[in-house]
């Protein structure tokens, strides 16, 4: 029968994501993992931190999100996207079946494999640009020379934003991602600018996506605003929250994605060395990466019914963070986990998720990992650290402020 968790206090939570615990959080994720998998914060507050208790939870349809929430028109900001009933209007991430299954198939109709496959030869070229100014610079700060950019060209030309429009797409793509991280860790002045990203992200595509309408193009948004199912189609408020979430999440998390991992592999005795002589490493290392520095450090649940998860019960309301980056370094997963070892035989891990949230951008993302890390791999073998490194300040989304580096 199903027993009540271990209680923890709320603070060890605060102070685990504390601004001084950013460089390495994982030896706090390590003890608070091994007093229990699964805490309890207070009643109807979990916090699960074991790989099996964490997959099982995210793949458990007992657990979900909360039910978007009705606005006051009075009260709700003018450019929030509403529903007919006056709902706020979620991605499909944060939606519950039968919503959640119809949304991600109208965008995964769009959003193909053959899509990302065709990128490849593009983003190959963007990639060889970028390393040849840093060859060119003899070093810089791998963050803006490489780690941002690329994504950012990548999904800008997916979508088919005007090469001049993309700085400010990655302003807003930043602020927006801010957001993301719990309420108890944001400022107000943090709260104000991703309020106003999100407000002139949405006019942005308004626009643009009306334009589409008129005379589609080559490019994902045209793709979007086109698909159809059966006759059913994304509305523009559907349309305008997938945005939102493409721009995030193919965007930062894999700007965090190039940053940590070209951080682990510098920092291995071979440096890029370890990836082999001819990166054929890459792909091993990308997700060894993924499961050893995650960009994607927590995310939340909500059950929606009475369950149970790693055999403790859970009442119907309970909120449930997943603690993806100690679950991903749980030793009952993985041998030795807090080592960093590029040519690990990929195994689990969640920093994509599971189940029915499983990342609908997983392959870009992975194939943007692989083609920079092979791309410096034959063109800087010798790249080096040339500075301390410094981290964001987001939790949810871990990533890199500045990364100095050499080639000389």
């Amino acid at each position: 029968m199903a027993t009540a968790p271990v209680r923890a206090d709320p603070q060890e939570l605060t102070e685990m994501f504390a601004p001084r615990h950013k460089a390495d959080p994982y030896p706090l994720y390590g003890r608070w993992r091994a007093r229990s998998a699964v805490t309890e914060l207070a009643p109807g507050s979990l916090v699960v931190s074991g790989l099996a208790e964490a997959t099982e939870l995210v793949r458990d349809p007992a657990f979900g999100h909360p039910e978007p929430e009705l606005l006051d028109p009075a009260e709700r900001d003018a450019d929030e996207p509403v529903d007919e009933n006056g709902r706020v209007v979620r991605a499909f991430l944060g939606l519950n079946p039968p919503d959640h299954t119809r949304l991600r198939r109208l965008v995964s109709k769009a959003f193909t494999p053959r899509t990302v496959e065709r990128l490849a030869p593009r983003i190959e070229a963007i990639a060889d640009r970028l390393v040849t100014d840093l060859l060119d610079a003899g070093g810089a700060d791998l963050m803006p020379a490489l780690a941002a950019p690329l994504p950012v060209e990548v999904i800008s030309e997916m979508l088919g934003v005007p090469l001049a429009d993309r700085e400010r797409f990655a302003g807003w793509s930043h602020a927006m991602a801010r957001a993301v991280d719990p309420d108890f860790l944001l400022s107000e002045a943090d709260r104000t600018a991703a309020v106003r990203a999100r407000r002139e992200f949405v006019a942005y595509f308004r626009e643009l996506a009306a334009e589409r309408r008129r005379a589609p193009g080559q490019d994902l948004l045209s793709d979007l605003v086109t698909v159809s199912d059966a006759g059913d189609k994304l509305s523009e408020g559907e349309l305008l929250v997938t945005l939102t979430l493409l721009l995030v999440a193919g965007h930062v998390t894999t700007t965090n994605l190039i940053g940590n991992g070209v951080l682990a592999l510098l920092r291995e005795p071979a440096g890029l060395g370890a990836l082999g002589t001819g990166g054929e490493l890459a792909e091993p290392a990308v997700e060894e990466v993924l499961r050893y520095d995650s960009p994607v450090q927590l995310t939340s649940r909500t059950a929606l019914r009475d369950t149970s998860v790693g055999g403790f019960a859970v009442s119907a309301g309970t909120q449930a963070i997943v603690l993806i980056g100690a679950a991903n370094r749980d030793p009952a997963g993985h041998a030795d986990p807090d080592r960093f070892d590029p040519s690990r035989e990929p195994g689990r891990h969640l920093a994509f998720g599971q189940g029915i949230h499983f990342c609908l951008g997983a392959p870009l993302a992975r194939l943007e990992g692989r083609i920079v890390f092979r791309a410096l791999a034959r063109r800087v073998p010798s790249l080096h650290l040339a500075g301390a490194p410094s981290w964001g300040p987001m939790t949810t989304l871990r990533g890199l402020a500045s990364l100095p580096v050499s080639t000389s």
